[in-house]
């Protein structure tokens, strides 16, 4: 019989693609540049990872005469190959060598023994489970907000919280937050996870391509797992604390307003498109009825626009903000208009939409007057 086994290159090369950012990732350990392959006559699974985040992924498999044979193999160079590959693939493993076939092309590659490879965790404890689309919706609405390789390394994380209440996520960059929640999945027993930028995007990114209707959330160890039908996604998780932000969300003494949300964000591209790179303040005038908004830059030109605005009943109120910072969240919020709250120069501005499935925050603190 012959160690030979047959797999279809598109769903193979989608899942060598979602492990390319952790195979090529330097670690300490030579072994995680390599995918584990585990053959079976029934499925291939295969592994990766980098000592901080792992995938471990199924895949259907044609036909296979082997029962079962594990191997490694380079993670870029496997994943170069099937990519430029068309139809079915027919691997034959030998002693030291993977042979690849396709059509007219032979190749060969070689492998490693399967014992080098780092064990992945084991006996995952799943909590809970939720749609697909909902997890992907709340990732999208906050994650854009957390920054890369920021000073304070508590902030380079997504903030997840489950409790009896609600689900909910929360991203700083220490002048702006985001905040999404729900009440659609809860908890009986407060769960709190400070979840790596990185991973966030990983399995965004899975999230995005894989067509399974649920996804589990679990726990194994000191990691926190995201698994499909046919994936297990591990992360280790940051060890700083979140930085405290329920006190600066409190609205007490807040005046609301309502102002459109699409006319809002083509005003705020336009004075980003003034700052031609410069970190230089708006000035946005919030009265009864409308908002001014102001900018001046010497070296390119000015804009003065004015918005209608509702259902302020506050005084005259005069914020200095950096645009690119409002169009941020604003682009992240749903709905024809947003609600904002406002209280003096010096406090925040805090923005709120509500859709059929969350509730979204965003804040923005105001720029002094020195800068």
């Amino acid at each position: 019989m012959s160690n030979t086994f047959i797999l279809e290159q598109k769903e193979l090369a989608a899942t060598l693609g979602f492990m390319q950012p952790i195979c090529s990732k330097k670690t300490t350990m030579q072994a995680t540049s390599l995918i584990l392959f585990h053959v079976t006559q029934k499925e291939l699974i295969l592994k990766a990872t980098d000592l901080e985040i792992s995938l471990q992924y199924t895949c259907s498999i044609k036909d296979s005469e082997i029962a079962n044979q594990q191997f490694l193999v380079s993670g870029k160079k496997i994943f170069d190959i099937v990519r430029e590959l068309d139809n079915d693939i027919t691997f034959t493993l030998k002693k030291n060598q993977l042979d690849i076939s396709s059509g007219k092309v032979h190749l060969s590659l070689n492998i490693k023994d399967a014992q080098e490879f780092p064990p992945l965790p084991e006996r995952i404890e799943n909590l809970m489970h939720m749609d697909r689309e909902f997890l992907l919706e709340m990732f999208t609405k906050v994650s854009f907000l957390i920054p890369q390789n920021n000073a304070t390394p508590s902030l380079n994380g997504l903030f997840l919280e489950i409790s009896s209440q609600e689900f909910k996520m929360t991203t700083t960059d220490g002048h702006c937050l985001a905040q999404v929640k729900s009440d659609k999945y809860v908890l009986s027993e407060t769960k709190k996870w400070l979840t790596p930028r990185r991973a966030v995007f990983e399995i965004k990114k899975i999230l995005e391509n894989c067509q399974d209707e649920m996804i589990f959330l679990g726990v194994c160890s000191n990691q926190l797992v995201f698994s499909g039908e046919s994936f297990n996604f591990f992360t280790k998780l940051l060890a700083d604390q979140f930085p405290a932000y329920e006190s600066i969300l409190k609205k007490d003494g807040f005046n609301p307003a309502r102002v459109s949300r699409a006319d809002f964000i083509k005003t705020l591209r336009r004075s980003t498109c003034l700052l031609s790179g410069q970190f230089l303040a708006t000035s946005f005038n919030f009265s009864p009825h409308q908002l001014k908004v102001c900018l001046k830059n010497n070296e390119v030109g000015s804009l003065e626009e004015t918005l209608a605005m509702e259902d302020y009943n506050g005084e005259s109120l005069e914020m200095r903000f950096y645009s690119p910072y409002l169009l941020n969240g604003l682009q992240a919020l749903s709905g024809d208009n947003v609600t904002c709250y406002l209280k003096n120069s010096t406090r925040p501005i805090i923005f709120e939409s509500v859709d059929k499935n969350s509730q979204m925050v965003y804040l923005v603190m105001p720029v002094s007057a020195t800068k």
